[in-house]
């Protein structure tokens, strides 16, 4: 039996009770910038769904240059810059990029991922489309620093279902500030 969709269900649910404040996660984020990368390519965002924290006004604060993510539709996931141009849906609907070259993942130095759940080994429960299971599957990009955002009532106590494609994320951004997956763990 597959437990992946009621977990969904249930950090969904979850998610729409707490009343977050953005701006208090966005300051977790700042401070991890600030004390992981001293030498800040292009950091990768998100643009939110209906629930997640939304970080896109970051773009203007942090000194270094954004990039959204492309989904084709059909389980791929690239990068693009974000620039001022506009945005368009990508192949789930989703605002992203249209235009320019997909990065590769040198050009880029850190990822902010948003999720429903991630547990204490850095395994996260996304929305079931695998599209960042399938990126994080090179190891190329599965090396580049991938933290997931969240809120912390969405910090599972419990092991998550873990497939063995899933690449432990670097560690999560709540609220409360930054974690690790626990040593050894990962």
């Amino acid at each position: 039996m597959n437990a992946k969709p009621a977990l969904r269900d249930w950090y969904r649910h979850r998610r729409q009770q707490q009343s977050v404040s953005t701006s208090t996660i966005e300051a977790s984020v700042l401070g991890l910038l600030q004390s992981e990368s001293s030498q800040t390519e292009v950091i990768g965002l998100y643009w939110p769904l209906p629930g997640e924290p939304d970080l896109r006004t970051l773009r203007g604060v942090i000194n270094a240059p954004t990039a959204l993510p492309w989904a084709d539709g059909a389980g791929g996931l690239s990068y693009r810059l974000w620039s001022d141009a506009a945005l368009e849906p990508d192949g789930c609907g989703i605002p992203a990029p249209a235009a320019g070259p997909a990065l590769t993942p040198d050009q880029i130095s850190l990822l902010l991922v948003p999720a429903l759940a991630v547990d204490q080994h850095g395994i996260r429960l996304g929305y079931g489309g695998g599209y960042y299971d399938r990126l994080r599957s090179d190891p190329a990009w599965a090396a580049v620093p991938a933290w997931v955002v969240l809120p912390s009532a969405c910090l599972s106590p419990s092991p998550l279902p873990r497939e063995p494609w899933d690449v432990p994320f670097t560690g999560w951004i709540t609220e409360q500030g930054a974690g690790r997956p626990r040593s050894g763990t990962a």
